[in-house]
């Protein structure tokens, strides 16, 4: 005969074997890590930091093989760490979904799963969160550059970390638009050329605004020096005006 204290035993060992089985999932978040300039997948529990903005890719990696389930349904929570999760700012249902972080500070990404049977019982899956961690902007304007084709400081190339607004232009002397920079370009550079033709050493203006991923505008005006060392003769440069 049971008692109930056993009859309570041999229940919680039911459920916790069922548990055992449904949670199948193997959740992943996903994203290019710009700090270590390779593709990083985190699991339940870990940690990363990176600047923004951050493209990540959450997955829930569901299998119900061999589980007695036969559909489940997923919620991804999105939140401040120091908020907590019932302060998520963004909630979704699909199995992968994808979201961009740009704004410093931690977040914390969690995946909860509903199982359910053919006989419509049901169990639920929680997984540890994530943690993602969005870094302080910085950006800095060299002073100038020699694009001489010795493989040294030949580009302008600004240095920067989670800025997620850039927009730039490079003036000559007589207010010319030699060049724009944006994020999509900036990490290319400007070689300082022309239509394929080197300007003239000397001096040029920058003309720049960006915003970081803590809310800080940063509006540069400076010159730029450009000096590579030859000797420019009318052929060899483009037209300054």
């Amino acid at each position: 005969m049971f008692t109930l204290k056993r009859l309570l035993l041999l229940y919680a060992l039911a459920m916790t074997t069922l548990l055992s089985q449904a949670q199948t999932a193997y959740p992943t978040v996903t994203f290019y890590s710009k700090t270590d300039k390779t593709d990083v997948s985190l699991s339940p529990g870990e940690e990363k930091t990176d600047p923004a903005p951050l493209d990540i890719t959450c997955s829930a990696n569901v299998d119900l093989q061999g589980t007695g389930y036969t559909n489940y349904t997923c919620e991804w929570r999105i939140y401040n760490s120091d908020q907590g999760i019932q302060s998520a700012f963004l909630t979704r249902y699909d199995e992968e979904i994808t979201y961009t972080l740009t704004n410093a500070g931690g977040y914390g990404i969690k995946l909860f799963i509903t199982f359910v049977n053919s006989t419509n019982d049901s169990i639920e899956y929680e997984c540890e969160p994530f943690k993602v961690v969005i870094s302080e902007s910085k950006l800095v304007c060299p002073d100038g550059f020699s694009p001489n084709d010795d493989d040294i400081n030949d580009k302008y190339l600004i240095e920067y970390e989670s800025i997620v607004e850039l927009e730039g232009q490079i003036f000559n002397r007589w207010g010319k638009k030699l060049y724009t920079l944006t994020l999509e370009n900036v990490d290319a550079g400007w070689d300082g050329k022309i239509n394929g033709k080197p300007v003239r050493d000397g001096i040029y203006l920058l003309n720049l605004h960006a915003r970081g991923s803590e809310g800080i505008e940063y509006k540069i005006k400076k010159v730029i020096n450009v000096l590579k060392g030859k000797k420019d003769t009318a052929d060899s440069v483009a037209p300054e005006s």
